[in-house]
């Protein structure tokens, strides 16, 4: 069968709208964001958590996590900073020869796990976002936090305080910065921000002293 002019001419437009209708869907460009948090010294801060999200159209909301794990050792969480998204199950196993029992009275979650012994193990469900501070209520000094998202930019700074993000989205978005320990409202610093090419940032926070009776520090 012979293909008309006209036809040919007729599909290529066709095929031409569709690849323009992708490339306005598409993103302007992805890029690699590294984000360092340093505190007032230009120490590197660990345990920050530094949340991304698009301006415009929200992001969809990351898959739950398998396995995300808070353990019970030597008298302390560890870590001290677990990032998980919404809807992740959290166990935790204590592996302590005594018994622990975690609580927690935040909005975000409110839950208690009661009198539990070595080698037990609990597991909670976390399905809003937000903060989670836990403690034991039988070792006072004895507390960590739970951060839980909604959008699948997020990352904990390690040793260095740095947080990289990989094929970031191109155009503008919002920028949240957290620590426990952070002087602002909610500890978190808010920021606006244009995102594409590779690029590195440095944010600079102000961090009280942790509580007497916590555990944890940066």
């Amino acid at each position: 069968m012979v293909i008309g002019l006209q036809e040919i001419l007729r599909t290529a437009r066709v095929l031409l709208a569709a690849i323009l209708i992708q490339l306005a869907l598409a993103p302007a460009s992805a890029g690699t964001l590294r984000i360092r948090v340093v505190d007032a010294a230009g120490h590197p801060v660990a345990d920050a958590v530094v949340a991304l999200r698009p301006q415009g159209t929200p992001p969809s909301r990351p898959h739950p996590s398998i396995g995300s794990r808070i353990t019970q050792q030597g008298m302390q969480f560890h870590p001290f900073v677990t990032v998980v998204p919404v809807g992740s199950t959290v166990s935790f196993p204590n592996l302590d020869p005594f018994r622990h029992h975690v609580y927690s009275f935040s909005p975000t979650k409110r839950f208690e796990l009661k009198l539990f012994a070595r080698d037990e193990t609990r597991s909670i469900t976390f399905d809003k976002g937000g903060i989670v501070a836990i403690g034991c209520n039988i070792h006072d000094n004895m507390s960590a936090f739970i951060y839980v998202t909604d959008t699948p930019w997020t990352v904990r700074t390690g040793s260095d305080g740095t947080a990289i993000f990989h094929d970031t989205p191109g155009g503008s978005y919002s920028l949240q910065a957290w620590h426990p320990f952070l002087r602002a409202p909610g500890e978190t610093l808010s920021f606006i921000r244009q995102a594409g090419a590779d690029r590195a940032e440095t944010i600079t926070v102000k961090l009280r002293s942790p509580p007497m009776r916590g555990t944890g520090g940066y």
